[in-house]
């Protein structure tokens, strides 16, 4: 591996050790960062190769980060020292911001006006009697309120906007046909693709599809806690335990079991101060790790400046 790549510097995450690629490693000069240090393991059946190794492995590295306080106790206990150790908190990707058109924002949000709004993301099919629900509840305390929809399946547009219009009585505006959300429209169906950016941006509340009675959550929720939007979501997290597990440590979510529950989860945040301190509690969440990550961007950017 080394032979073939010849790496300037070479950054490990987590707590697997690799002996050899570390002893090879520092033997040719190549700085090593060990990054999101946990518990340092070997590969199973590899431990107790022999006494010291884990020891020597650890000494390999010239910067280890340790993600918590329990993570740098383990690390000091397997050999490594305080010179090499320090605590950084976990690493994690950039910036979650999805992307979305300046211009179309602005047009919209002038649109919106002083209008209360929510918006339900990705919605299933078999979560629209909720939020249709919650949608007439939270209309009895405000009713200038505007929920966005996007569906998750976007040929079911057409169809929810006839059952809304006939059955509910509402006002419907659909952004593929190009109706705009006028004062009186009631609900604005987003059935254009690739537009959560624009939608997380303008709505204040953010119900998560998929969480309550479909498959799981469909949409990583780091999404919209980047873009300043109270999350609301269900039991089911889907491929998102870890980040739902992180959210609701810091209580940065509202969480909801039923479609009463939902109702009430909307009309509770309906208070500008309530919703702000959901999003931003899980902004702080969502952003965390980010500054660890630029760190170690400015560690391999000054390493690389100082190879010959």
């Amino acid at each position: 591996f080394l032979d073939h790549w010849q790496p300037d510097i070479a950054v490990m995450a987590g707590g697997e050790l690799r002996p050899l690629m570390a002893h090879e490693g520092q033997a040719r000069g190549i700085p090593l960062a060990l990054v999101n240090a946990r518990a340092p393991r070997f590969l199973a059946g590899r431990d107790g190769w022999y006494p010291g190794l884990m020891r020597a492995s650890l000494r390999g590295f010239s910067q280890i980060w340790a993600e918590d306080a329990r993570a740098a106790h383990a690390c000091r206990s397997a050999g490594a020292g305080a010179d090499q150790l320090s605590i950084t908190g976990r690493m994690e990707e950039g910036s979650h911001a999805l992307p979305c058109t300046e211009a179309e924002r602005a047009d919209l949000a002038r649109l919106f006006g002083t209008r209360p709004v929510w918006l339900a993301s990705d919605l299933p099919q078999a979560e629209e009697d909720a939020v249709i629900a919650a949608h007439h509840a939270a209309l009895r305390l405000s009713h200038r309120l505007l929920l966005i929809v996007v569906p998750e399946d976007a040929s079911r547009a057409a169809e929810l906007a006839r059952r809304m219009e006939q059955a509910e009585g509402w006002q419907v505006a659909r952004r593929s046909i190009e109706q705009q959300p006028e004062p009186e429209t009631e609900v604005y169906i987003a059935d254009v693709a690739a537009e959560y950016g624009l939608w997380y941006r303008l709505a204040p509340i953010t119900y998560l599809g998929g969480s309550l009675a479909g498959t799981g959550c469909l949409r990583d929720p780091f999404e919209a806690a980047a873009l300043g939007t109270a999350i609301i979501h269900g039991p089911r997290p889907g491929a998102f335990s870890d980040t739902f597990g992180r959210l609701g440590v810091a209580r940065a979510t509202r969480a909801v079991a039923s479609s009463a529950d939902l109702a009430e989860a909307v009309g509770d945040l309906l208070s500008p101060d309530r919703a702000a301190h959901l999003a931003q509690a899980a902004w702080g969440v969502a952003s965390d790790g980010v500054e660890v990550t630029d760190r170690l961007l400015a560690l391999i950017d000054k390493q690389l400046a100082a190879r010959p």
